[in-house]
């Protein structure tokens, strides 16, 4: 009897732990359409999406334009986010390629330097948020997933979280004009 408690108390704890561990964007690198930011992020797009707060309930709307080139290697997107409540957000990023399937990323309000790989038809960015949050500013960790759908649509998810704990999310639709 003991033995059998001792391996269901294992199994118990493989699950919990397997439960636990994190997607990869290898996980999708057999994946189609392939997502190449090269060829995606380039031209004008657009974005529509909300912004949830930590229970998944939406906060804000948004609609946003980007315009996005590369020179010399370097892509750029030129972002210009407005919400429904009438607050106009702007944030350019700097992508650079490190290797063949990964990148840095660096925007005004990014803390250091974002790292991001991609594969398959994924793109995982995570980077550090400096956010304005009641008349301060306060550091977010974000973990950013894109799915290209089709040629002309990515889905996007952030997850925000602060000491490890989920503090709000956002998710939008970038598409091709």
């Amino acid at each position: 009897m003991k033995h059998l408690s001792f391996t269901a108390l294992a199994c118990s704890i493989l699950l919990t732990l397997s439960a636990c561990a994190s997607t990869s964007v290898n996980d999708y690198s057999k994946n189609t359409p392939k997502l190449i930011p090269q060829e995606f992020f380039n031209g004008n797009l657009t974005a529509h999406g909300v912004v949830k707060d930590r229970s998944g309930k939406v906060t804000r709307y948004f609609n946003a334009t980007i315009k996005a080139y590369w020179e010399n290697g370097v892509g750029t997107l030129d972002e210009k986010f407005i919400f429904d409540d009438g607050e106009i957000q702007y944030r350019i990023w700097k992508l650079s390629p490190t290797s063949q399937a990964k990148f840095n990323a660096t925007a005004g309000d990014v803390i250091g330097v974002g790292e991001g790989a991609f594969a398959g038809n994924a793109i995982n960015l995570n980077y550090v948020l400096a956010v304005q949050y009641n008349n301060s500013t306060i550091n977010l960790r974000v973990d950013d997933w894109m799915w290209l759908v089709d040629s002309n649509t990515v889905l996007n998810e952030s997850t925000l979280t602060k000491f490890g704990f989920k503090v709000g999310s956002v998710q939008l639709v970038i598409q091709k004009n």
